[in-house]
Order: structure tokens, then sequence, then C-alpha cells
């Protein structure tokens, strides 16, 4: 019996075999957040550069720049990111979309109904 329990976990499993499988809206978050981040012309997201998203553990600081909604086994992401300058903006969001939608449906069994991003910065570094 699959379920939200509250605003922030959602049931994957209830009663079946050796217990109860719960799955928080920060877990699906980090892993948006991470796929986001795989993909080449994404440099950070909302709140962090790349070298803090990489050197962080705390779950807190990879989850800032991603909203997750999820309602009966369907998940709505929002990233905010920066790219890096160059990169066609179509073309990289769309990679972004289908790397997000992915990650969440291979590694939670959820249905990703939509990956909205807004750009809110391009990284002008000449490192890259």
């Amino acid at each position: 019996m699959e379920k939200e329990m509250d605003k922030s976990t959602y049931v994957l499993k209830n009663g079946e075999g050796f217990g109860t499988v719960k799955i928080a809206n920060d877990v699906v978050a980090m892993i948006a957040g991470l796929a986001a981040m795989e993909v080449t012309g994404v440099s950070a997201m909302l709140g962090h550069n790349t070298n803090e998203l990489m050197s962080k553990v705390g779950m807190k600081k990879q989850t800032k720049g991603v909203k997750v909604d999820i309602l009966d086994k369907t998940v709505s992401v929002e990233l905010a990111v920066y790219l890096d300058y160059g990169f066609n903006i179509p073309a990289t969001c769309n990679k972004v979309q289908e790397k997000v939608k992915n990650a969440i449906e291979t590694m939670t069994g959820l249905e990703v109904a939509d990956v909205n991003i807004r750009i809110v910065g391009i990284n002008m570094s000449e490192n890259k």
C-alpha cells in the first residue's frame, strides 16, 4: 500500500515482507541535485558553487536549489541552476531534465511528472 505519510516522507512499501520503506523528500532532492550537476554545462546549483557541492556531506547543503513535491507516487522537481558560459541553454536544460528524471525513476521507482529549471546565472569562469 503506497501512500503519502506526511509532507517530507513518502512510503514506498508498507506491510510487505520485513517492514516499511520510506523515502524523505530531501533524499529525492539530493538525487535530483547530484544528477543535474553531472551534466556538462551546469556549473552549480543555487546556494553554492561546484566545489561546495562536492565537498560538503551535509544533506541540507546538497538540496539547495532543488524543490521536490511528491504526490501519489508522482514527483515534480524544480531546479535553480547556474550554467557555464558558452553552452546552449535549451540543449543543456534538456539534458538536465532527462538526467534528473532517469536518476529519480531508477533509484526510487517513483514517476517524474516534470522537471522545471530556472537559470539563475551564468558562470563566466575562465577555468572551464
